[in-house]
């Protein structure tokens, strides 16, 4: 059985067409616009799509950086680029096929020996990657559709 140890909540409002306005719920995290690219919206922000990416690798390097401060490796810097796959399942919907993220950290070369374990370890500790990998529960309800009160008698 899995333990719950935390969680958080988020709240997403709808600004204009497919432009949303996502609330962190934290003073400290100003709200951030995502919206979907023409002909759906105008991209004036992120989108879900790019924000799963961003996650997904924004994780890693810093699941790398704590495995290094961990072996006591400096990292000056850590860089990485992300290629996102879109692909069409067989009943034609879109999907991301594939991530793949390469992360350039700056080691110095002395200390790249010690920096090697991390290499077998600080996937493992990503939470997004290791969650998106595993596949994510999620339970979706939409409330207002279902009014009884206005739905037609059974013939």
């Amino acid at each position: 059985m899995t333990e719950v140890v935390g969680g958080f909540s988020i709240s997403i409002d709808q600004i204009d067409g497919y432009q949303f306005r996502v609330d962190f719920h934290k003073e400290s995290l100003a709200p951030m616009i995502v919206d979907e690219p023409p002909p759906l919206g105008n991209e004036t922000g992120p989108t879900p799509t790019k924000l799963l990416a961003s996650s997904v690798a924004s994780c890693l390097c810093a699941s790398l950086l704590f495995c290094a401060g961990k072996v006591r490796v400096g990292v000056k810097n850590i860089h990485a680029e992300v290629k996102v796959q879109t692909v069409r399942n067989d009943r034609k919907r879109l999907r991301i096929g594939r991530i793949e993220v390469a992360i350039t950290p700056q080691v110095e070369e002395a200390e790249r020996a010690r920096a090697r374990r991390c290499l077998e370890l600080f996937e493992e500790f990503c939470t997004v990657t290791q969650s998106v990998r595993d596949g994510i529960d999620i339970d979706v309800s939409v409330e207002g559709f279902d009014d009884q009160s206005e739905a037609s008698p059974a013939a």
